[in-house]
């Protein structure tokens, strides 16, 4: 460690029910960086406790209001078919007199609920009930029209957004072809042009892996790129880097293929191992990965060498920030087989200074009804903050984090997809902002269900 850890109390005091506000627990200031706006923006705790919704759909503060954009089992404007079911990762792309373009994941495989229409000349895997939807917007956030975006995927979990205003979608599966019914490969991601799909088709960009993908992050000045592995079983996930031959070249760049590279922390085999924030690794060094295709062997149970690589279990969501990214474990169970538990938390890795800092650490909660664990989709509050899906037990909400480094409750999910015995709500997924940050779009995972949420931000 280059740097003494510094101590911070977690989230053992959280906030209470649909009455939330903010909680009087201060998170590391690490990552002041990324915060920005007015002396309010900088100062402001929250925006009071969440109103019950009478709709029974969305609980918001007072002067927020949502619109329901889409909900699965709609037809799309298109023709093309049904809204697919497991809205999941999602990005919104500034589009030509004021439009906004949503691009959405669905986190189908190849049975259960609603698939994505397969749609020739953006259809990879016909067998693949995966793929994304676009969503158009006027200027006045009217949807006008909804479409396929790409088809034939497989578990498009999360993703990224590229400096040249594409979307990366991530399929979290190792399947190949011949396994659950799938003609082809899966494990890889896609590249996928919301306003206009068929520019970029359904290519898997193989250099940049085949593994259990989760979510990437591009580094606007360089193009390379930071991607997180959800695996399921240990030996966990990695932290990766993809650097491209020709980055930064808008479409087609990625295809031309590049190196990808493990993330090895000195004498660290597995994140959950460090519990203090603050705490900080300097001379980080990454190992190119011996087989980026896992023809044989999953690339998390390669041969690094005898130092190995560094570990994590649930790596989820992953952003770029200021001149850093970051990358969320969402808990860590000892009992799966981690080094040790933790309810979350976020690492951020300095490229230039080749550091990685634990910023941020989740709970653990007393009591599942309330937030404040397992983050998961995570994004750069328009006016300044964090917007953190939860994806834990119980009530479901999407936590707001301030430059202070207080968490707040921005909304909670009130579709009750369990009975009235043993409620059971859906988590939240694919939080993002429009370009103009007037908007704060998010989705329901289950029912899917696809919200714009405007009010008085600061």
């Amino acid at each position: 460690m280059s740097s003494a850890p510094r101590h911070l109390a977690t989230r053992r005091q959280v906030l209470a029910g649909s009455a939330a506000t903010a909680a009087s627990v201060a998170f590391t200031g690490a990552f002041t960086e990324l915060f920005s706006g007015t002396a309010e923006a900088r100062g402001h705790s929250g925006y009071g406790p969440l109103l019950p919704d009478p709709d029974g759909l969305l609980d918001l503060p007072k002067g927020f209001r949502y619109r329901v954009l889409s909900r699965e089992g709609d037809p799309l404007s298109s023709g093309e078919g049904l809204v697919p079911s497991n809205h999941d990762g999602m990005a919104a792309f500034a589009g030509r007199g004021g439009r906004v373009h949503l691009v959405r994941n669905h986190e189908n495989r190849t049975t259960g609920k609603i698939g994505v229409p397969t749609v020739e000349g953006l259809t990879y895997d016909p067998a693949a009930k995966g793929g994304c939807t676009s969503i158009e917007l006027d200027g006045r956030g009217n949807v006008r029209g909804e479409r396929v975006a790409v088809a034939g995927t497989a578990v498009n979990c999360a993703g990224g957004p590229t400096p040249w205003n594409t979307w990366l979608t991530c399929e979290e599966t190792e399947d190949k072809a011949g396994t659950n019914g799938y003609t082809k490969d899966h494990g890889f991601v896609f590249e996928v042009d919301g306003a206009d799909p068929r520019r970029t088709g359904a290519v898997p960009l193989t250099a940049m892996g085949r593994f259990q993908h989760e979510a990437v992050a591009v580094d606007p000045k360089n193009g390379v790129v930071y991607e997180t592995e959800d695996a399921f079983e240990k030996p966990f996930g990695l932290f990766y880097r993809f650097l491209p031959e020709k980055p930064l070249g808008g479409t087609g760049s990625l295809r031309a293929g590049g190196a990808l590279e493990a993330m090895r922390v000195p004498g660290v085999a597995d994140l959950s191992a460090i519990q203090e924030t603050g705490a900080s690794f300097d001379r980080i060094e990454w190992v190119p990965v011996p087989d980026p295709q896992a023809t044989g062997t999953p690339i998390r149970l390669q041969d690094f060498g005898p130092k190995g690589v560094t570990h994590a279990q649930k790596l989820e969501g992953c952003y770029w920030g200021g001149s850093s990214v970051y990358f969320v474990s969402s808990f860590a169970h000892s009992s799966e087989g981690s080094a040790a538990d933790h309810f979350g938390q976020v690492w951020r890795y300095e490229p230039k200074r080749r550091r990685l800092t634990l910023v941020i650490v989740f709970g653990p909660d007393s009591d599942v009804q309330l937030p404040g664990e397992s983050p998961d989709n995570i994004c750069l509050a328009a006016g300044g903050g964090l917007m953190v899906c939860e994806d834990g037990g119980g009530a479901q909400h999407v936590l707001g984090v301030t430059r202070r480094g207080e968490v707040y409750a921005m909304a909670r999910g009130r579709q009750n997809i369990g009975t009235a015995e043993d409620p059971e709500w859906g988590e939240f997924a694919g939080v993002t902002f429009s370009p103009d940050g007037g908007t704060m779009f998010v989705n329901c995972y289950t029912p899917g269900t696809t919200f714009a949420v405007r009010g008085p931000w600061r």
